[in-house]
C-alpha cells in the first residue's frame, strides 16, 4: 500500500518498494519536502554555492570497491580495475559536499552511514519528484544548466528545440550544458574535472541539475571552484529530461518521454533500465 504521506503532487510513483507503505520510513516527508524547496529558492536567490550529493546502492558497491552492477570495472563508470585508479579521491571526496540525499530504503540509508560519514539531510526523491513535476524547472527557469553524460545532453540539447517539448518541460532552454565523457569517468578524476571545469568557467547558471554517475564522489565537491551555483545531484531525473527514463523509477510513472525521430543521436546511449514502458511521444525536426 502506498501512502499518502510519500505523494509529491503531480506525480505518480510506481516504485513498489515496500518503504512507501511504511509511515515509519521517513515520518515528515511532507514537511522536509517544503523545507528542502524552500532552501533551494533561499540558496539560488542569495546566489550561495553549495553541493547536494545523492546516494545510491550503486555510490555504495562503488566506494567499497565491490563489482556490482554499474560499479564493475568495464561496465560504465570505470575502463580500469579499481587498484589502478585513484579510488582513494572517490572515498575522500564523498564526504565533502554540502548536503547529502538518500533515497529512504532502509538498507540505502545503511549503506550510506557505512560510507559516508555526515548525516542524510533529505530523501533523494525529493529530486525524482521536482523535476518529474517540473517544479525545479519553472522555478528556475532562465537561471538552470545540467551537468551529465556527453550523449544525453546531446539528445536534450536536439529535442527542446521543439515548441511541444518547451511546454511540457515549463522552459524553453536550458542556459547551460556541462558535459562528460558517458563512460569510465572515473579512470581519471583529474582529467574528469579538467574537462568539466574548463566547460564550468563560461557558465553563467545559478543552479545545475546533475546526473554524472558513479563520478561524483570525487568530482562534486571540486566544482564550486569553478562558478559559483548550487549543484544539485538529481541522478536518473537527467534521463527523464533525455526522454528516456524508466517509468518504474521512483516519481516517474506518469512523465512522458519525448524523443526526436533521428536515430543516430541515440547511436551508444547507456540506457540504465529504459524500456520503453509508459508514455511516449517521438517528434519529427521542423526546418
Amino acid at each position: 500500500m502506498y501512502l499518502e504521506q510519500y505523494k509529491i503532487d503531480g506525480t505518480i510513483n510506481l516504485d513498489s518498494h515496500h518503504c512507501f507503505g511504511n509511515k515509519n520510513s521517513y515520518p515528515n516527508f511532507q514537511e522536509k519536502l517544503e523545507e528542502f524547496k524552500s532552501l533551494l529558492i533561499d540558496l539560488v536567490d542569495k546566489e550561495e554555492s553549495k553541493t547536494f550529493y545523492k546516494f545510491g546502492d550503486g555510490d555504495y558497491f562503488f566506494l567499497k570497491k565491490q563489482s556490482v552492477g554499474s560499479a564493475t570495472p568495464g561496465k560504465r563508470a570505470l575502463g580500469k580495475p579499481y587498484d589502478q585508479i585513484n579510488h582513494e579521491a572517490f572515498v575522500e571526496g564523498a564526504q565533502l559536499c554540502d548536503y547529502y540525499t538518500c533515497e529512504i530504503y532502509p538498507e540505502n540509508m545503511e549503506n550510506f552511514s557505512e560510507v559516508i560519514s555526515r548525516k542524510i539531510d533529505y530523501p533523494a526523491e525529493y529530486g525524482y519528484g521536482l523535476v518529474a513535476n517540473k517544479w525545479l524547472l519553472e522555478t528556475f527557469s532562465g537561471k538552470i544548466g545540467l551537468i551529465g553524460a556527453d550523449t544525453k545532453l546531446n539528445i536534450i540539447q536536439n529535442v527542446i528545440e521543439a515548441p511541444q517539448y518547451q511546454e511540457y518541460l515549463g522552459l524553453e532552454q536550458f542556459e547551460d550544458y556541462v558535459s562528460l565523457p558517458q563512460k569510465f569517468a572515473c579512470d581519471d578524476i583529474d582529467e574528469t574535472e579538467r574537462i568539466v571545469g574548463e566547460q564550468l568557467k563560461n557558465t553563467t547558471s545559478k543552479i545545475f541539475l546533475m546526473g554524472m554517475g558513479h563520478v561524483k564522489s570525487g568530482l562534486i565537491h571540486r566544482l564550486k571552484n569553478y562558478t559559483d551555483a548550487v549543484f544539485l545531484d538529481v541522478g536518473s531525473s537527467i534521463d527523464a529530461l533525455a526522454g528516456i527514463i524508466d517509468v518504474n523509477r521512483p516519481y516517474f510513472g506518469d512523465w512522458t518521454n519525448y524523443q526526436i525521430d533521428e536515430d543516430p543521436i541515440y547511436n551508444n546511449v547507456d540506457y540504465l533500465q529504459y524500456n520503453r514502458v509508459g508514455k511516449e511521444v517521438i517528434l519529427e525536426r521542423v526546418e
